[in-house]
């Protein structure tokens, strides 16, 4: 079977599968009651897109500051960084951006909950943009190090044409796989009010009762955002294969 229809017939299964659970409710499906509702909709989607893109960057920058502490010889900031990574592993994120909101910012002085979940969503990313730093820095081996002393390589050269290069191929496919892991994590910033996705969805919901309507709507937009991430990152991982 040629691979374009096999993917015309799959994509026809869920179709007709979405169509079935919505046909068997117990309630006429009625999508014109989300009408009037657009703005917030569309204010929650691109709230959840520039949280998602803060949140990616944000640990892109802490995770490689984490990265160095690690790869430090001074052992405190070794010891430090295995301790951080550990807590934030046995932390699931809904309890770190509470945990953020209404106990560590206060305690700074911050109750500004949205700017602390936020920065509670970095945090948690932190760990797994470490170890991707870690994994990325130590496919160069020490035969290239041996190399570039041979050839006299600057260290402008070594990091312009043999570090960088290697890194950022490495790094792009897991880096971009986080950011779908952000996107769908940010609706869980949900419980501190913050109009994203999640969020706006339920006070239409709340508004018109159009429960199916609205989790289906809620389900459609996320897809929207994390396919063609998803296929970006397929397409990377070929592109920088090669």
């Amino acid at each position: 079977m040629n691979k374009v229809i096999s993917y015309v017939l799959a994509i026809a299964t869920f179709a007709a599968f979405a169509a079935f659970v919505v046909l068997r409710q117990q309630t006429p499906f009625r999508p014109e009651l989300l009408d009037g509702y657009n703005a917030l909709v569309l204010e929650g989607f691109f709230n959840t897109i520039i949280i998602s893109i803060i949140s990616l960057l944000g640990s892109v920058v802490l995770g490689f500051v984490f990265y160095l502490l690690s790869v430090s010889k001074v052992r405190f900031f070794e010891a430090f960084t295995d301790v951080f990574t550990e807590i934030i592993y046995g932390t699931p994120l809904l309890v770190m951006i509470v945990v953020m909101a209404f106990v560590i910012g206060p305690a700074f002085g911050s109750f500004n909950r949205s700017l602390m979940g936020t920065l509670g969503l970095i945090i948690y990313i932190t760990p797994y943009m470490t170890n991707i730093y870690k994994s990325a820095f130590s496919s160069i081996g020490n035969d290239q190090y041996m190399a570039m002393d041979l050839f006299g390589f600057t260290p402008y050269q070594r990091y312009r044409y043999i570090i960088i290069p290697q890194v950022v191929r490495i790094l792009m496919p897991p880096m971009m796989n986080n950011f779908s892991l952000i996107i769908k994590g940010s609706a869980l910033l949900n419980v501190l009010s913050l109009t994203e996705l999640y969020y706006a969805i339920r006070v239409v919901q709340s508004r018109t009762f159009a429960f199916v309507e609205g989790y289906l709507l809620m389900w459609g937009l996320y897809i929207i955002i994390t396919i063609p991430l998803s296929q970006l990152t397929k397409y990377v991982e070929r592109r920088w294969s090669t």
